[in-house]
């Protein structure tokens, strides 16, 4: 069988992850970890590059020191104002000196004379590079001194006979500043880039499940019985699927119809015979017509026992949306003629309840309307209520539920014989005529539509008997 339900998508607790969920849950790992990696590999070379930079800005420094020193009969001499101007001004982030092949500190800048910089108090890198080669790196931290990268490069000055290194250091922060600025580029761009794929696929998501939203749409108004079929308008990729589905509906609905006939067809053909029999019982002697007509009893019973159970195949989808009151009261007008010698008087209670929709077959409505309201005329003294009501779903997504209310003012129920009398071929009341089949074969099919019947007290005196069904759409 088929059953179309509404489930919760939530995931977490045991229910269904829907679809587009899924869809996007998938999208949003890939497109993290992919953009993830991106902005680590930027990051990576952004911050070689800023490193290259600095090695290369340090390295022309260097030049330029080397370029500008002169000769004189107690070593170089530079001119007081160097070429770079970071190098004349005070805690200015740029500082070079002079040192010889022994350490000692041949000359500063006026950077770090002026800043009072501790830099050229020890080797910035531990290790002094070989003539004609250059060292980059960042220099080891002194108290109190910020963060540096530094640049050695050792000459050979022939004219002095000396071997001199020169040592260009510059702050980290400005380079830091720019990778922090870079950082938070890249965040604020990969974010937005993240969004906007988000968006684009949320809206291609959306429309690609679109198809399945209408059909599921479809479903749900086959379960409320406002549509025969799902239709055909699909894509190629649910065509043959939907195709399938009506088949299948058309095929349920052709095999309900043919059964039913064939058990009108048995109903029609046993009534006669058995009518027959039953006269002719009145020519027989008392005990042999004692036999026959126990005979004939236990047949009839047979016979609506089985045509109750036949009756009772629940349809594989809902197709019919009945208001429930209006159908109770054309039963109970039926009944008031049928019992007009009790002159019972039939109440309705609900303003509304018009508005009260059951998703039920009809004839299988009208068996159980039937035999509930026939039981309260048949053991009431005057008077018969009908009520109506709804119940709405709840939080774990039940349907909601329409209950009918059926009441008289007779004896009642004993409370220890109510679970008795749902049973088959039990009476509580062995006095008035009957097979005790009615009510369970009102609860026979209320539990094939996921209903129930319960018996309760009346306000008026007698028997409350309560049936549930599931709510249609629109109740």
């Amino acid at each position: 069988r088929l059953s179309v339900r509404r489930r919760a998508s939530t995931g977490l607790n045991g229910h269904a992850v829907g679809l587009q969920t899924r869809l996007l849950l998938i999208v949003a790992l890939v497109l993290g970890s992919s953009l993830g990696a991106m902005g680590w590999s930027q990051d990576r070379s952004f911050k070689a590059a800023v490193r290259a930079a600095a090695q290369e800005q340090l390295r022309t420094v260097a030049y330029g020191l080397l370029a500008a020193a002169d000769e004189g009969d107690d070593g170089l001499r530079f001119a007081a104002e160097l070429g770079e101007p970071r190098l004349n001004q005070p805690n200015s982030g740029l500082y070079a000196y002079l040192a010889s092949s022994i350490g000692d500190t041949i000359w500063r800048s006026p950077s770090i004379v002026a800043s009072g910089s501790r830099v050229a108090e020890r080797s910035p890198l531990g290790q002094r590079p070989a003539p004609g080669e250059h060292v980059f790196g960042s220099a080891a931290t002194i108290d109190g001194e910020p963060k540096r990268f530094a640049l050695g490069y050792t000459v050979i000055w022939e004219a002095l006979s000396a071997e001199m290194t020169i040592w260009v250091l510059a702050d980290q922060a400005p380079y830091r500043e720019q990778i922090t600025e870079f950082r938070r580029d890249l965040a604020v761009s990969l974010l937005l880039a993240a969004t906007a794929f988000m968006v684009v696929q949320l809206i291609a998501v959306r429309w690609g499940l679109r198809p399945v939203r209408h059909m599921v749409s479809r479903l749900r108004g086959l379960e409320a019985g406002t549509r025969n079929d799902i239709g055909d308008d699909y894509p190629r990729e649910l065509a043959a699927l939907a195709r399938n589905l009506n088949r299948f509906i058309a095929s349920e609905k052709a095999n309900r119809k043919r059964h039913r006939n064939a058990m009108d067809d048995l109903a029609h053909s046993l009534k006669t015979p058995l009518a027959v029999l039953k006269n002719a019982l009145r020519e027989l002697d008392q005990k042999q017509s004692q036999l026959f007509d126990e005979q004939l009893t236990r047949m009839e019973s047979t016979v609506a026992h089985q045509l109750s159970r036949a009756a009772a195949v629940r349809p594989t989808i809902a197709t019919h949306r009945i208001a429930l009151l209006p159908a109770a009261l054309r039963i109970a007008n039926a009944l008031e003629r049928a019992y007009a010698e009790k002159a019972m008087a039939v109440a309705s209670v609900d303003e509304a309840a018009e508005q009260v929709f059951v998703k039920v077959d009809e004839r299988d409505l009208m068996e159980m309307l039937g035999n509930l309201i026939e039981n309260a005329f048949k053991y009431g003294r005057s008077e018969v209520r009908l009520s109506t009501s709804v119940s709405p779903s709840d939080k774990r997504n039940a349907p909601a539920t329409a209950t009918l209310l059926v009441e008289d003012d007779g004896p009642g129920i004993a409370p220890d014989k109510r679970d008795l009398v749902l049973k088959r071929g039990e009476r509580a009341d062995l006095e008035t005529s009957g097979q005790g089949i009615g009510l369970a074969v009102v609860v026979e099919l209320a539990a094939f539509y996921e209903g129930r019947l319960t018996i309760g007290e009346s306000e008026l005196g007698g028997a409350e008997v309560r049936l549930s069904l599931p709510a249609a759409e629109g109740s």
